[in-house]
């Protein structure tokens, strides 16, 4: 991790400079404290930024969206089952989390993977593959007849799972005016909490109201990503990855360049890759332990009814919507280290209420705590995509997010199995446990994490994503490959943010190389 406060004519616009240099761990934590001072830089109207967007910006911003949307979705249908999933398999609450963690840790293995083909081969087909792998898995849940079966198909699915987020940032944010995206960062990131909450809404219309049980919801599940496939192959590749490849056809063999982008990236920055895993297990461990135990703990421990956890995650998705959006805006204003430390603190005051209060009031927390858990992740996105190396963005935004997940995936499990040494009096046959002690304590050490990662960290508030300005692909192609692609659409009056920083930035990566 290098930082440097000096900004030269031939260098983009950064918080902090994305150039790399060697100094000593204690000048750069020397540094952490200064940088973490709000840029302060004018808040435009969210509106005009939003029209900012061409149509093609905003067609890939929308897809990417309804991807990530469906992927949050499916990955709930078990978080609001498990008490019916554990019914039918003759299983423990705690024998059904498996079945989430078994996602989570198989979700960095198809990061890896569809991240290197959306990397080599383009946003498009990886993510079509994706879609249709999420339509058989969940199709094939909805069959399963034993536990052996569930936990199968659900680790099956944790591949595909894990090959969308990367794929669905990367096409949604990387065309984007640089202004927008701290806005579009948030609002993308809210996918997770829209699937969430379209979950929470059909788990009520399709669970149990049919002799089918809990297998409708999943069934329904497999439908809408065949609109999504059908809404991705009606659109081309990025313009970002466009140009990447179009270097690369310039410097000849595709596949040596592109391996040589790899040894170049892993050279230069294997340190902050190390970082953003470490951030994104914070993160991950933030939402999966807020969320995923948090239904059982309002029926198991507060006796609310089905109606009534419907009605307190519908709020609390309302909140996150609001809080990723208007979070992710502030971000562009206040900085992305800054604002994600200081709407932590806010998540961490929140707690006790979120977790101890018993009665139907709880919903405000809940409103408040998911305004804050899912504002900090609305800076994600943008926040992994420019600390990313520019050739294997879809690779690290994804896979640092899954191994995130890898790190933290048993945490509802964690959860559960600490929540059963605190047993509360039986409701008949039920047994019950204190559940939201163990969520308080344990959300309270993440929130700790987070900050004090987050503020160890760096951040490239600003960096462009032009290959005019991507030092690691000039030195593994030549900039004499990156100025023919730049002279080459200039030709075409194309504009590669902007062809006068452009072509000083090709030269700048030129003096550097």
């Amino acid at each position: 991790m290098a930082y440097s406060n000096e900004k030269t004519h031939d260098e983009p616009t950064t918080y902090e400079t994305t150039q790399q240099e060697h100094v000593s761990i204690g000048r750069y934590l020397a540094t952490r404290l200064p940088t973490l001072k709000p840029p302060m830089t004018k808040a435009p109207n969210p509106l005009r930024l939003l029209r900012m967007l061409t149509a093609q910006q905003w067609l890939f911003w929308l897809v990417g969206f309804l991807g990530w949307t469906w992927d949050a979705f499916d990955f709930f249908t078990v978080s609001l089952t498990v008490t019916d999933l554990a019914e039918a398999f003759d299983k423990q609450t705690t024998d059904i989390t498996w079945g989430i963690t078994l996602v989570l840790m198989f979700r960095s293995v198809g990061a890896i993977l569809f991240g290197i083909a959306a990397d080599r081969y383009g946003r498009k087909w990886p993510f079509v593959v994706n879609n249709i792998l999420f339509i058989v898995l969940e199709l094939a849940t909805g069959f399963c007849q034993n536990y052996k079966q569930f936990l199968a198909v659900r680790a099956l699915y944790g591949v595909a799972m894990g090959g969308l987020y990367g794929n669905a940032a990367a096409t949604a944010l990387e065309d984007c005016p640089s202004e927008a995206r701290g806005l579009l960062s948030g609002m993308l990131q809210q996918g997770y909490a829209f699937g969430y909450l379209l979950a929470t809404v059909f788990a009520r219309a399709l669970v149990n109201t049919t002799p089918h049980g809990w297998r409708p919801f999943f069934w329904f599940g497999a439908c809408p990503p065949v609109l999504i496939i059908i809404f991705r192959l009606c659109l081309p590749e990025t313009q970002a990855f466009k140009e990447r490849e179009a270097v690369r056809h310039a410097n000849g063999n595709l596949t040596s360049t592109f391996l040589a982008e790899g040894r170049v990236a892993l050279k230069r920055h294997w340190l902050l890759l190390t970082y953003m895993v470490l951030l994104m297990a914070g993160f991950n461990f933030m939402s999966h332990g807020s969320q995923d135990l948090y239904p059982t703990m309002l029926t198991n421990q507060y006796n609310f009814s089905h109606n009534a956890v419907t009605v307190t995650q519908v709020v609390a998705n309302l909140g996150a919507i609001t809080g990723g959006t208007v979070i992710g805006y502030s971000s562009q204003t206040f900085g992305r280290r800054f604002t994600i430390i200081v709407i932590s603190i806010l998540g961490g005051a929140l707690l006790y209420p979120y977790t101890f209060v018993g009665s139907h009031s709880v919903i405000a927390a809940a409103f408040f705590e998911q305004f804050c858990v899912q504002g900090a992740w609305g800076v994600i996105p943008i926040h992994l995509m420019e600390l990313s190396p520019g050739s294997f963005r879809t690779f690290v935004v994804g896979t640092s997010y899954q191994l995130g997940n890898l790190v933290s995936s048993a945490s509802s499990t964690i959860e559960s199995t600490i929540g059963e040494r605190f047993p509360l009096p039986p409701k008949g046959k039920v047994k019950r446990y204190e559940y939201g002690l163990v969520i308080c304590i344990f959300l309270g050490c993440v929130y700790a994490y987070v900050i004090l990662l987050t503020f160890l960290g760096p951040e490239y508030l600003g960096r462009k994503f032009g290959v005019a300005h991507d030092s690691d692909l000039a030195e593994a192609t030549g900039s004499g490959a990156m100025a023919a692609v730049i002279h080459r659409r200039e030709a075409m009056g194309r504009d590669v943010e902007s062809s006068d920083d452009g072509e000083k930035a090709v030269h700048a990566q030129h003096e550097r190389v």
